[in-house]
């Protein structure tokens, strides 16, 4: 009995991989805007309040249900595309790692903040929450256009 090549396999799943690497980008993505916007509410409420406790574990759930499962989702189906389509010498590729690299550093620092928040230490102003908002958009603009484009 002939046992198929892992090549082969992620040939003919190639695909449903990317399907997956879509379907995860979207969910991560979409944390990552929501979380901010959860913060700045939380940073309203008054502290100690059964509105902060609230805040709190909608944060830690979204955070530990669908943002971090979502970014591991996302780099394990984005790197398998990349090996598997062989762009992994390919300059665009290389500045979206970079894009993705800072995304994932953004991830670990909302989350940090997040921890913060919940023991009452709030050292970010809601202006500088609602700038922060902005980052994943940018980054994805930017990713977009080079999956898209590949300018170089």
């Amino acid at each position: 009995m002939n046992i198929p090549s892992l090549e082969y396999i992620l040939s003919v799943t190639y695909l449903w991989i990317k399907a997956g690497h879509v379907i995860f980008v979207i969910f991560w993505i979409a944390g990552l805007f929501l979380l901010p916007r959860y913060y700045i509410y939380h940073q309203e409420a008054a502290p100690g309040s059964q509105e902060e406790k609230r805040w709190i574990e909608r944060e830690r759930r979204l955070r530990t249900i669908i943002i971090t499962p979502a970014m591991i989702l996302t780099w394990a189906f984005g790197l398998t595309l990349a090996w598997q389509g062989g762009f992994l010498t390919s300059g665009w590729l290389h500045a979206k790692l970079a894009l993705v690299i800072g995304l994932t550093a953004y991830h670990g620092w909302m989350v940090g903040y997040g921890k913060k928040l919940a023991r009452g230490v709030r050292p970010a102003s809601g202006r500088t929450l609602r700038l922060m908002n902005e980052v994943p958009g940018i980054a994805t603009a930017a990713i977009v256009v080079l999956v898209i484009v590949k300018p170089f």
